[in-house]
């Protein structure tokens, strides 16, 4: 469902991804990792045509993300790590605007609309102005539009963010049905107890390139860990960095004994 060659990426003299290769299948619940700068979401914002790759190449669903950008896009939902909303607009309103973005009938809108709005709670709501709503009630109606289409690849960049208890639970039973309908989900994330429990495969991207790849179980016993946090530290921390952050939390520690 996702394939992607030797993409490369960079921003003046700092290289986001060095030469990038994955096949993503249908039907996976494809985790992406990495520290902070890592290339996550320049990959992401390659692969859903916001920015184009420096080189390499990239398909979806059988389509260049380059070449037939139009198709690409009508095949794939998306909650960026930074979702920025129309507040004026109600939610209604607001799925109503990117449901005509993908040519949806009126009925059709309406219809899902509805069914998100049962689901995440928002339901005595849908008709209230967004710019008095909470963040988690901002990031329900964002992932309610990134599926209204129905896409077959949703790619998901922090998506638990601002969500209360019962949000996440219900936000990753969804992820969970997409995948068993054969829908791709491209998952990015810092929370690692949640990626190890829900996804099917892991990469661990570190400095724009794959560090690892493959199942959790696999990665554990790849790096004698038992936790994906383990694994996740030992392939990209530097050894000078947790030292000193050991030595300063050693030193905090004995200026607060101090008198």
């Amino acid at each position: 469902m996702i394939s992607i060659v030797g993409v490369t990426k960079s921003y003046g003299s700092i290289k986001a991804l060095g030469g990038l290769t994955l096949e993503i299948p249908s039907g996976q619940i494809f985790g992406y990792l990495g520290p902070n700068g890592a290339g996550k979401t320049t990959t992401v914002k390659i692969l859903s045509g916001m920015i184009p790759p420096d080189s390499g190449t990239a398909r979806i669903a059988g389509f260049d993300i380059t070449r037939h950008a139009l198709e690409v896009k009508k095949r794939i939902g998306v909650v960026p790590e930074s979702g920025a909303l129309y507040e004026s607009l109600t939610p209604a309103e607001y799925w109503e605007f990117a449901g005509r973005l993908y040519h949806l009938d009126q009925q059709t809108i309406s219809r899902r609309g509805q069914e998100f709005a049962e689901l995440f709670g928002l339901k005595d709501r849908i008709a209230e102005r967004m710019n008095g709503f909470s963040k988690g009630m901002k990031q329900r109606v964002v992932i309610a539009s990134a599926l209204l289409h129905n896409p077959d690849v949703v790619f998901l960049d922090e998506p638990l963010n601002g969500l209360d208890a019962n949000a996440v639970l219900i936000v990753k039973e969804l992820i969970r049905s997409l995948a068993k309908k054969g829908k791709t989900v491209f998952y990015c994330s810092h929370i690692l107890e949640v990626v190890e429990k829900l996804c099917d495969r892991v990469v661990i991207l570190d400095s724009g390139v794959v560090a690892a790849d493959g199942s959790v179980a696999s990665l554990k016993r790849m790096t004698r860990r038992t936790s994906l946090e383990a694994v996740f530290s030992k392939l990209t921390q530097d050894p000078e960095a947790k030292d000193a952050a050991r030595v300063l939390a050693e030193k905090l520690a004995g200026e607060k004994q101090k008198p």
